[in-house]
């Protein structure tokens, strides 16, 4: 008999999938990571599960204990997943510019949700950063896992997601592309790859709005960087611990309609239903390739998460055409 005990045993050994119709042009080799195959739709169930397994160990988390987390949602989905196979309760707060597919999603799974807005500075009290830390400190037995500062982040990336990555392709990869939010996830695949083979490239996709460029580049945390921006999963207006900028060759930025695009395109040109940073981290990779990869390279990009997510805005054809981004 072949079965898992519980949904979270399904975490993991996600498949590469070569990109056929938006490479045309391109004569290098490009995979795709899926991680929307994981059991939560997104690459952070990984990180999800780690954090509260290394908060056990700890002695943080206890029996009937309460997680609490700000989350543009997938964080959420993965911390939802494994609280109901160990038996805690979730609260989670997220930004009011996410989808309201995630709320319901979230709430399907049994955690309790607070919208907090989104144009408010980091540390402002009403910001999701800050209630989430509130209610953390007003709640008995609550832990905080902070999937910024929280190295257990980066860790679960370094042990599976990059491994999984260098034995997919035989070590043949010569570059790596992915969205920056956490950070979590560029830092552990990339540390881990550029280990197996130091002249492995990773390119950090970014988004306007969102100071990780700049800052990479000339060391300054320029808060004129920082304005509203319509993605979801990419770009921050802080500097998470987990972003190792030594560990990111570079950055490339890409604008909410380019990715929205491209989100549609993967969709319908190659059958792959992914979210809105999915979208942002192939056509940022894409744009990349051009300029730098010949024929004997091989750029692996990373999936974040799933198109259900984004139902009512990037697969909304009237949604899109209110923003612009189509006729």
């Amino acid at each position: 008999m072949k079965y898992l005990n519980h949904i979270t045993e399904a975490i993991g050994n996600t498949p590469l999938v070569k990109l056929n119709s938006v490479t045309k042009g391109l004569e290098a080799t490009v995979l795709a990571k899926v991680e929307y195959m994981n059991p939560g739709n997104s690459v952070k169930d990984r990180m999800a599960l780690r954090m509260i397994e290394d908060a056990e160990k700890a002695g943080i988390l206890k029996p009937g204990g309460t997680i609490i987390e700000g989350t543009s949602g997938n964080t959420g989905m993965g911390l939802a997943l494994a609280a109901i196979a160990k038996g805690y309760r979730c609260i989670f707060t997220l930004t009011d510019k996410q989808g309201q597919e995630k709320i319901n999603i979230l709430k399907a799974v049994g955690a309790e949700v607070i919208v907090c807005p989104t144009d408010v500075e980091s540390d402002d009290p009403e910001s999701y950063y800050s209630v989430a830390r509130k209610l953390n400190q007003e709640i008995p037995n609550s832990f905080y896992p902070n999937q910024y500062d929280n190295m257990s982040n980066t860790a679960a990336h370094y042990e599976s997601t990059g491994p999984e990555i260098w034995d997919q392709t035989n070590g043949e990869i010569t570059y790596f592309a992915t969205g920056v939010g956490t950070g979590g996830t560029v830092s552990g695949i990339s540390g881990f790859l550029k280990e197996q083979n130091p002249n492995i490239k990773t390119v950090g996709i970014d988004t306007y709005g969102s100071v990780f460029k700049k800052y990479k580049e000339t060391g300054v945390f320029d808060k004129n960087e920082i304005y509203p921006y319509a993605t979801e999963g990419i770009g921050e207006d802080i500097l998470p611990k987990n972003v190792n900028f030594d560990l990111i060759d570079t950055f490339i930025k890409v604008s909410d309609k380019d990715g929205a695009l491209m989100t549609r395109r993967l969709a319908r040109e190659e059958g792959l239903f992914v979210g809105w940073s999915s979208g942002s981290a192939v056509h940022g990779a894409l744009e990349y390739a051009k300029e730098h990869l010949t024929k004997d390279d091989m750029m692996v990009v990373l999936l974040a998460d799933h198109g259900t997510r984004y139902l009512n805005k990037i697969y909304n054809d009237d949604w899109m055409r209110s923003k612009g981004y189509i006729d």
